[in-house]
């Protein structure tokens, strides 16, 4: 099938491989992959303090499959060592982080053909928009979107550190309401710019 070029401007037919709603589909979105991201390293990091000290509760471990309901015991006592959730558990982590690299690399390729993956991404985050907005934003909803985010983080980390849970449900709707609300001030403000 034989289509316009993307603005469907020129008279040149392409083919429609090459239009903008085949390309959508097949280019990741950079959002999408930088959650995928920011969930892998989550999921790790709780993948290490379960192993640690159990994420649930200072001598309780949480078992993964259990927990998120797909039958068992959703915690256990911490010297039952290494199980076979554990190993699932950073599996999907580790399945996250790469399919952020990867949409990432797909979706952030420079003129020259070069592209830009997680580290890149993560170490370009001091230069990013997001944290010159926690200084001074060009409007007061940026500079609080960026703050509820932060603040939402650091909430549910110092109250996980202080009472020894990383699972506590409250904790979890507390934080992400916060960070939700931030992320979505920030699309509204990008929207209208």
């Amino acid at each position: 099938m034989k289509a316009l070029n993307q603005k469907g401007r020129s008279p040149t037919v392409i083919n429609m491989t090459q239009t903008d709603w085949n390309e959508a589909l097949n280019r990741p979105s950079t959002t999408i992959s930088i959650v995928a991201l920011m969930l892998g390293l989550w999921v790790i990091l709780l993948s290490i303090v379960n192993l640690v000290e159990g994420a649930y509760s200072p001598g309780y471990k949480v078992s993964w499959i259990g927990f998120m309901g797909f039958g068992g015991e959703a915690f256990a006592k911490n010297d039952t060592g290494f199980v076979l959730d554990d190993a699932i558990f950073a599996i999907i982590g580790l399945l996250l982080i790469v399919a952020g690299d990867y949409g990432l690399r797909k979706a952030n390729v420079d003129s020259a053909g070069n592209t830009n993956g997680a580290m890149s991404w993560i170490l370009d985050i001091p230069n990013s928009d997001f944290m010159k907005n926690l200084v001074k934003g060009e409007t007061m909803r940026d500079m609080l979107a960026s703050w509820l985010v932060v603040i939402g983080i650091l909430f549910y980390i110092i109250w996980s550190m202080q009472n020894n849970t990383w699972v506590d449900p409250g904790v979890y709707s507390v934080m992400i309401s916060m960070v939700a609300f931030g992320f979505a001030l920030n699309l509204s403000s990008n929207i209208e710019n």
